[in-house]
């Protein structure tokens, strides 16, 4: 099924108040079933790597949220979580999932370098959409989306988030090429932090772990795909992961980057 389709179906849902009891019919329904076994256990797999950064109490950022799967998993683990999407389409879902902002805060903007504007280019599906060209242009080649239009959003920055609402414990970065920018709207330290990697098109990637470098005393990992598993068995240097994310093999073209300060 589309995404806009199933939104639409989730959307009428929620008008009503009967999106969660929907959703959690249809996991019933799919107890058992080879599909079901797959997500359930990516569920348990996804609350178990995240233990390690998110602990009951601490506050997280979603920066990316999409349509809120990081952010169901944040709430399992007891966090508190500021959730930031600028997409409309991924907004109204998420506005009737989520509606007490003592748990979950939603942030209908972008983040960036500053404050101010920022043009995004908006895919068929809105888990691509995304706020740097270059990274869309090298996709685009790629055949493997459609970005048809573009909408101009509001952008403010990770500094000013922290201002606003405290230090996280832990950073989720996923908005598509579009990492760099974000961090360059931090100038103090996270406990923790994670930002998407793309094989080709890997510079946005390396820029985060020299802009962390000047930031704090930081250590790395990474998890390919959607694994939950930390693919090195020792957290190692900015130098260190800079190579290894540059000499990846052809099954781990993506994933994510993991940044943790250093112990005193």
């Amino acid at each position: 099924m589309e995404e806009k389709t199933l939104l639409g179906i989730k959307n009428a849902l929620g008008a009503v108040g009967l999106l969660q009891s929907g959703e959690n019919f249809v996991r019933w329904l799919r107890k058992g079933t080879p599909a079901g076994n797959q997500y359930f256990e990516k569920q348990r797999l996804m609350r178990n790597f995240y233990a390690q950064f998110v602990q009951a109490g601490d506050l997280c950022f979603d920066v990316g949220a999409n349509l809120g799967n990081r952010i169901e998993i944040f709430l399992a683990l007891g966090a508190k979580v500021i959730a930031v999407e600028p997409q409309e389409s991924c907004l109204r879902y998420l506005r009737l999932k989520y509606k007490n902002p003592a748990q979950v805060l939603l942030i209908p903007k972008g983040l960036d370098e500053k404050a101010g504007e920022r043009e995004m280019l908006i895919a068929d599906e809105s888990a691509v959409s995304s706020m740097a060209q270059g990274w869309v242009n090298e996709k685009e080649a790629q055949g493997l989306y459609r970005w048809d239009r573009k909408i101009t959003v509001q952008v403010t920055t990770l500094d000013t988030l922290i201002d606003t609402y405290g230090l996280p414990e832990f950073c989720k970065i996923d908005v598509e090429g579009f990492e760099y920018q974000v961090l360059r709207g931090l100038s103090r330290p996270v406990p923790a932090l994670s930002f998407e990697y793309h094989a080709d098109v890997l510079s946005p990637a390396l820029s985060c772990i020299e802009w962390l470098t000047h930031i704090a005393a930081y250590e790395f990992n990474y998890s390919a795909g959607e694994t939950m598993v930390l693919a090195l068995e020792q957290w190692v240097s900015p130098q260190e992961i800079s190579g290894i994310l540059s000499n990846l093999p052809d099954n781990q073209s993506t994933g994510d980057v993991y940044a943790r300060l250093q112990p005193t």
